[in-house]
C-alpha cells in the first residue's frame, strides 16, 4: 500500500502464539497506517482463526493416517488466502476450484441417470479436453459404494455416514481406492471417523464458520 512503511516482523506465519504476543511493528505515515488498519486486521484475524481451527482438527487425529481437508465453502474473494491459512494450520488443500479435480456429487449422479453414466461422462470430458483429472464420487449407501468401485473412481466420499457405517464402508472398500468422510463431522466426532481408517476428512467449518483470532493494532510513540 505504501512503500515508505517499515515493518519489523517478530512472529512468522504458522507460529504458535499466546495472549499479549506482538506479531509485528510498523512505522510510517499515520494516514497510511489508519487507512490499512481495518483491512489488515480483518485478514489477519480471520486467517489466524482458520489456521488455529485447522491445527485443532489435525491434532485430534494425531497418530492416525487421516488428514484434514478444506472445501470450496470459502469467503468470496478470499479463497486463496483461506486455503493458505488451512495449509499453514497443518491441513491439506482440496480442490481450489472446478478445474483441478472432478467431484461427482449426488445431484450430478441423479441428473446423469446413475453413477456409471456420471463417471463415463466425466471421463469423456477429460478425454475430449486433454485433461488428466482424478475423479471423486460422493456415495450415500453400500450399493453406491459397489457401483463406485466398479466404475474405478480415484476416491470415494462417504457423505453423512455414521462412524459405524463408515467402518463398514472402509472394510467393504478394502484399500481399493482413497476414502474421504464428509458431512456434519465436528471436532468432537472427528477422531471416531479417523479411527475407522479413512484417508481424509473434509470440514467446511474450517472456513465457513470460523471465529477470528482476537487481535488489535495499537499506536506507540
Amino acid at each position: 500500500f505504501d512503500p515508505e512503511l517499515k515493518m519489523t516482523v517478530y512472529i512468522n506465519d504458522g507460529a504458535h502464539v499466546k495472549p499479549g504476543d506482538i506479531a509485528f511493528e510498523v512505522e510510517g505515515s499515520v494516514r497510511s497506517l489508519l487507512q490499512t488498519e481495518r483491512v489488515m486486521l480483518n485478514i489477519m484475524q480471520r486467517m489466524s482463526g482458520i489456521a488455529t481451527q485447522t491445527a485443532k482438527y489435525q491434532q485430534r487425529l494425531e497418530g492416525l493416517k487421516t488428514k484434514v481437508l478444506d472445501t470450496r465453502k470459502t469467503t468470496p474473494g478470499l479463497r486463496m488466502l483461506e486455503k493458505e491459512a488451512v495449509r499453514i494450520g497443518g491441513g491439506c488443500n482440496h480442490r481450489i476450484g472446478l478445474f483441478d479435480m472432478i467431484l461427482i456429487k449426488d445431484n450430478h449422479v441423479d441428473f446423469a441417470g446413475g453413477i456409471k453414466q456420471a463417471v463415463d461422462a466425466a471421463r469423456k470430458y477429460c478425454a475430449e479436453k486433454g485433461k488428466n483429472l482424478k475423479i471423486e464420487l460422493e456415495v450415500r449407501n453400500e450399493d453406491e459404494i459397489r457401483q463406485a468401485l466398479e466404475a474405478g473412481v480415484d476416491r470415494i466420499m462417504l457423505d453423512n455416514f455414521t462412524p459405524e457405517r463408515t467402518r463398514e464402508a472402509v472394510e467393504l472398500i478394502n484399500g481399493r481406492t482413497e476414502i474421504e468422510s464428509s458431512g456434519g463431522i465436528t471436532l468432537d466426532t472427528l477422531r471416531s471417523y479417523g479411527e475407522c481408517g479413512v484417508d481424509f476428512i473434509s470440514a467446511g467449518a474450517l472456513t465457513h464458520s470460523v471465529k477470528g483470532l482476537d487481535m488489535s493494532f495499537k499506536a506507540v510513540k
